[in-house]
Order: structure tokens, then sequence, then C-alpha cells
């Protein structure tokens, strides 16, 4: 599944739950901050794949701490069954939760997650 595909499904699930979705896709880290700083006090919830900062960024760590919006992390797959270095994670604490290991389902649980339950 192509990334467009993934966010069409996403915005299609979200539209017929009454939802607006906003994606985003970023591998500069002060952007994904600004996304965080921008959306977070106003979303319903953030589905967020910090992708290599997991492990590297207490910036955005502090950002995610920093917003209102709770935030899920989501990683395509399982941080714990790969490599040693990439099984801490700097966000997971700051998080309302963490869903991994799931493929594109990851984002799927989450956003259905925020669908179905208020903050």
């Amino acid at each position: 599944m192509t990334l467009e595909q993934l966010n069409a499904s996403l915005h299609s699930m979200a539209n017929s739950g009454g939802f607006e979705l906003i994606t985003l896709q970023n591998n500069v880290e002060g952007e994904l901050i600004n996304s965080l700083q921008e959306h977070g006090f106003s979303a319903h919830g953030i589905v967020f794949n910090p992708g290599g900062y997991t492990h590297t960024s207490v910036a955005i760590r502090d950002a995610v701490l920093a917003i209102d919006s709770p935030v899920i992390e989501v990683h395509l797959t399982n941080p714990d069954a790969r490599e040693e270095f990439r099984k801490p994670s700097l966000l997971r604490e700051a998080c309302l939760g963490s869903i991994g290991g799931l493929g594109t389902e990851s984002y799927v649980a989450a956003l259905r997650f925020f669908m179905e339950h208020g903050r």
C-alpha cells in the first residue's frame, strides 16, 4: 500500500465517522514539531509515526508534552522486535499509547481509538 492509498483509506474512515482528518508526511524534525504545535491544541487526537526520531528526538518529545491533544505513537513495524537501538522510545512515555507491528493497521487502530473515545 502506498502512502497515498493509506491516506485515502484513513480519510474515508474519518469522513464516514464525521471526523476531519489532516495528514502530513515530513522528514524534517523541525517541521514535525511545527505541525504538532499548529494542530496540537485543537485536534481530537494525533496519530504520529516519528520514524527514526522515536529514538533520538528530545525536541519532538518536548513538543508532544507541550500540547493538549493526546498523541498515539504508531509504527508499521514492531520496534521491540528489531535491532537493540530501535527498542528505546523517547516519545512513548509522552504519548497516550503506542501501536506498532501491525503494518498499516497500526494507523487504522489509532484512528479508530480516537473516533470511538473522547478526550
